[in-house]
């Protein structure tokens, strides 16, 4: 008798382990939720899935008590309990809650794993699809400057050169990355963020202050990850846009984009194309342009593939062709202008992927390779205003050809215990660069290889307190082989780097909490982005050069912040003020030697100073009083100060009166800027937004032709404000239709005192990158 109750009991012990069918459904307002991720664990392991297209789910677990975590773009997370039996395993309801503010957004530049942004350890700013559309961003470098501690500066008026300042440091010390991967490379760097269309953007993410102990060295500043599309739903849009820059001068947009995800979700692609055709723009009637003409055409796909449940294959690829053009008389040739800066770039990037776990989903793998190739064909120069034989021959000889490989391949491995996260891996960059420009016997040969294996630790001993530990060790070796004129320069070294990163997270109470951490950066002796840029002065093309002794510059950074994040019934509250100070020793400064080659070329050093400090504060508050309303403003103050007085001149002595200049401070660093978001939607129907940047005054170097030196000059403050009015129509449940107009610098606030003529001085610019521009946009397809 014994036996037989032992046995029944051994029965149904094992009916009841047996995992059963269970089902249910992902909702917001009644409607459903797509492509959630559903996550259901208990002491066995966990378990997750994806609703499909109508919000479903299907999961084989066994019956009883589980912790649920559902993930959604654009939606709070949940976190619950749940106990599941048979009455309620054909019908599991979960009811999501809108995340207006973004808070609950999961991010991976954090960690390098994936984390939710308000519990991250360290602070992420994301931008997305809302923002860019309500600023009608056409590419990534129009909608940085929504983010506090960033700035996207414009740096040339021939071609349009851009660079994106962190925490007041130059590009330079910015990494940014694609897709997580470092293959955005110093040529990039210069025209990329142009480059880009925010078509092909999920969302950009942003973390502030040093960033090395995770991806290597020039992320001193911090990083920008630019994220790609993945294939969500199945649908497909076409849509144009028209601006009148100043109100007639036309820059038009054409662009196309669709996914297809199957309905087991376990395949998916996304293809998308733009082509733009901006017109030059001349801002002061000097036949000069401040706007230069533009031409990108940009095609390409992302797809994932599951070979299992716990699998996933990912692969991209984009291809990009652009031409720009500026100077004077655009019809004619380059060589038979005053001046003139005409690219031609070809680009291709991609990248593939291979993540795997588990059954229990505690460990992750991640095998990875991207890659970028670019060739351009460059002019830099012109007759400068001379019509000689010798004027002519000087400037047919400015063509120039560039070759640009970087790539990045790495493994990942992240260790999940029960609340810690272990994160270790091996990366190896490929960085090769030749520019050469044979007219002015100006060349750069660089090669760039660094092996970097890095690990962190996030301790989490309770769940108010997290700490994380962890630094990179780089070996990077560079071959460079730099000329101008007759001055030469070799960089061959090779060196070892270690850079910690320690971070602390505390909860002070439920909705306050306290984040600080120190990093340490490193940059390695090399050509960076404004080393590639070339503008003109004086009718001359102006050179940059590595000084004979140039050696590797470090990075001290710390940071502190409170964030506060608060609900009340339907209203969400995010208030962040943080705190930061970077020390540089040994900082690449760019000096202006004030000397000129034989063939007129102008040269700028790029050599060691003796340390500077950048430090301040960012704040940024949001509310969302209800869906109906968004409100965000954030903003920083900063000073960006050198130990001792910086050459910024240096004179030769060729020209009577003239002076070495002496600066303490940063140029072209404003000590104060910001930006607000604001959104009215009404109903599902219509929406207005209004965003605006806020640029403090700044000190902007002028070279002064006529008499061979600088002058320093002090910019005024600008505000640039925007407005957007968008219409949506459902056509049908497959088609529906969106229309929006508004205008950019409403009140026209731009610069007004361009240099002018064939001798100008290109690189003297400031302010926003466009004056009062009117817009109009189309969209049709299946949008959602």
């Amino acid at each position: 008798m014994r036996l037989h109750v032992l046995i029944c009991l051994f029965v149904m012990n094992v009916a009841l382990s047996q995992n059963q069918s269970v089902k249910g459904q992902i909702s917001y307002a009644d409607a459903p939720v797509a492509f959630a991720v559903l996550k259901l664990s208990n002491d066995d392991g966990v378990y997750v899935t994806y609703s499909d297209s109508k919000g479903l789910f299907k999961l084989s677990i066994p019956f009883g008590n589980f912790s649920v975590a559902v993930e959604a773009l654009g939606f709070k997370s949940k976190y619950s309990t749940i106990k599941i039996d048979k009455s309620n395993s054909n019908n599991v309801l979960i009811e999501l809650e809108e995340d207006l503010l973004g808070l609950d957004e999961v991010v991976v530049s954090a960690t390098r794993n994936r984390v939710n942004k308000k519990e991250a350890p360290i602070i992420v700013n994301t931008l997305g699809e809302k923002l860019i559309n309500a600023t009608q961003a056409l590419a990534v470098s129009e909608s940085l400057n929504y983010s506090p501690g960033v700035r996207v500066e414009n740096n040339c008026q021939n071609c349009g050169f851009t660079q994106v300042r962190l925490n007041g440091l130059d590009g330079s010390y910015s990494q940014i990355l694609v897709n997580s991967r470092a293959v955005f490379s110093a040529l990039n760097s210069v025209y990329g963020l142009e480059q880009i269309p925010t078509q092909i953007i999920d969302k950009v993410e942003i973390v502030r202050s040093g960033g090395s102990a995770l991806f290597g060295s020039n992320a001193i500043a911090g990083t920008v990850n630019i994220i790609t599309k993945d294939p969500v739903l199945n649908t497909w849009e076409v849509g144009g846009y028209l601006g009148l820059i100043d109100g007639d001068t036309p820059d038009r947009v054409l662009n196309f984009n669709g996914s297809i995800v199957s309905d087991d979700l376990n395949s998916g692609a996304t293809f998308y194309g733009i082509h733009r055709d901006r017109d030059a723009w001349d801002a002061n009637g000097d036949g000069f342009t401040e706007v230069v003409e533009l031409k990108n055409t940009t095609f390409g796909t992302k797809f994932y593939y599951k070979p299992t449940e716990r699998s996933r294959l990912t692969v991209d690829a984009t291809v990009l062709n652009e031409y720009r053009r500026g100077g004077d008389r655009l019809e004619l040739a380059p060589h038979l202008t005053d001046i003139s800066e005409e690219l031609t770039t070809n680009t291709i990037m991609g990248g593939v992927s291979y993540d795997f776990n588990n059954e229990a989903n505690t460990n992750n793998f991640s095998i990875y390779s991207s890659v970028q190739y670019t060739d351009r064909d460059s002019y830099y120069g012109g007759l400068g205003g001379g019509r000689t034989a010798q004027d002519s021959l000087t400037a047919l000889n400015a063509y120039g050809v560039t070759k640009d490989l970087a790539m990045a391949s790495g493994f990942q491995f992240t260790k999940q215990f029960n609340r810690d996260v272990l994160t270790t891996g091996i990366e190896y960059n490929i960085g090769s660069t030749e520019d050469n420009i044979i007219g002015y016997n100006r060349l750069i040969d660089q090669q760039v290889n660094a092996t970097g294996v890095y690990a962190q630790y996030e301790w989490k001993p309770n769940s108010k307190f997290s700490a994380l530990v962890g630094s990179r060790f780089d070996y990077i070796n560079v071959d460079g082989f730099y000329r101008v004129g007759s001055i030469e320069r070799r960089v061959d070294m090779s060196q070892a780097t270690l850079n910690p990163r320690v971070t602390l997270a505390y909860e002070l109470m439920d909705d306050l909490k306290f984040r600080g951490g120190y990093a340490r950066g490193f940059r390695a002796p090399q050509a960076f982005n404004e080393d590639l840029h070339i503008s003109s002065v004086g009718g001359e093309p102006q050179f940059v050069i590595l000084s004979n002794d140039l050696e590797a510059e470090f990075s001290n950074a710390f940071t502190g912040s409170f964030n506060y994040t608060k609900e009340f019934n339907t209203m969400q509250t995010n208030f962040l003020i943080e705190g930061f100070y970077t020390v540089l020793e040994k900082p690449f400064t760019l000096v202006s030697t004030g000397a000129q080659l034989p063939n007129g070329s102008i040269v700028e050093e790029v050599r060691n100073g003796e340390g500077a400090r950048v430090y301040g504060a960012n704040f940024e508050f949001g509310v969302s009083p209800s869906k109906k309303w968004l409100f965000q403003v954030g903003g920083t103050v900063q000073r960006s100060e050198y130990q001792e007085d910086q050459i910024l001149f240096e004179s030769d002595g060729s020209n009577p009166g003239e002076r070495d200049i002496l600066i303490s401070e940063f140029v072209r660093n404003p000590n104060y800027y910001g930006y607000l978001n604001t959104n009215w939607t009404p109903n599902e129907t219509y929406n207005i937004s209004v965003t605006g940047t806020y640029t403090g005054p700044m000190i902007v170097p002028l070279v002064v032709s006529d008499r061979g030196f600088l002058r320093l000059n002090e910019s005024s403050a600008f505000f640039d404000l925007n407005i957007n009015a968008e219409t949506h129509f459902d056509v049908s449940d497959d088609f529906q239709l969106t229309l929006n107009a508004g205008v950019k610098n409403m009140f026209n606030s731009f610069q007004d005192d361009f240099d002018t003529g064939p001798m100008r001085d290109s690189d003297y610019v400031y302010g926003p990158a466009l004056p009062r521009t009117f817009f109009v946009g189309l969209t049709i397809g299946k949008l959602h």
